[in-house]
């Protein structure tokens, strides 16, 4: 069983300026992670369907995550230093999530940048049982969320199996709320991160400086988790 570490984090900001690419730039993290890098300074492509931001610094742009070619066509011209891959579904689409993280996965090796894939909680290592996956853990995954956590864990197998590309994938803690941006997080590997009482949350505006935190600063684990500093959700 791989040994668990859990580091705290206070972010800081860097001077180094990205082009960051993200996919799902509309959804809940996404949208936070395109606000985050913007207001760090760097160059977002914010990427999604449906396309909208009127943030300083981010460039919309219409794509399917799952066209490869759309993807190249959309990037023409323009040379990520690093994909943010942050797609969900509900009800669970395992074929929608694993062939967009493939073509991600794909064109970012093709253009030589790095990838950092927003997943899911499920494809933790449950803190209680280091061979049970949180997916099949129902005191944090209950029977309605199993096939989004299936879904998620099919996912990190696609990114272990692509065989060039540079990738990490970070899962989020049991639960993810919107909420506050505090900048202080706790950073652990592959094994759900828990507060003293059993709790187990980060807010998505965390889970945001968190991701481009590891896009500033890659850490040396490709799987890794993160929670709220004190694991207990605000009221």
């Amino acid at each position: 069983m791989p040994m668990s570490r859990e580091d705290t984090q206070l972010t800081t900001q860097t001077t180094t300026r990205m082009t960051i690419a993200v996919l799902g730039a509309t959804g809940m993290v996404g949208s936070r992670v395109v606000t985050e890098a913007a207001g760090r300074g760097h160059r977002v492509l914010a990427l999604a369907r449906r396309p909208a931001s009127d943030v300083p610094g981010v460039t919309p742009v219409g794509v399917d995550a799952t066209d490869a070619d759309a993807l190249r066509r959309a990037l023409s011209g323009t040379a990520p230093d690093a994909f943010v891959l942050a797609v969900r579904s509900f009800p669970a689409d395992r074929e929608f999530l694993v062939g967009a993280t493939r073509t991600v996965l794909d064109v970012a090796d093709e253009a030589g940048a790095r990838v950092l894939v927003v997943g899911g909680a499920g494809a933790l290592r449950s803190p209680g049982d280091g061979e049970l996956l949180v997916a099949d853990d129902p005191a944090y995954v209950p029977a309605e969320w199993r096939d989004v956590a299936a879904a998620g864990v099919a996912q990190l197998r696609t990114c272990e199996a692509h065989p060039a590309a540079d990738w990490a994938y970070l899962s989020p803690p049991a639960l993810l709320t919107p909420g506050d941006r505090t900048g202080r997080y706790r950073r652990g590997t592959d094994t759900l991160l828990t507060a003293a009482d059993g709790r187990s949350w980060i807010s998505a505006e965390d889970l945001a400086v968190a991701t481009v935190d590891a896009l500033e600063a890659p850490g040396p684990d490709r799987h890794f988790t993160v929670a709220h500093a004190d694991g207990t959700p605000s009221a």
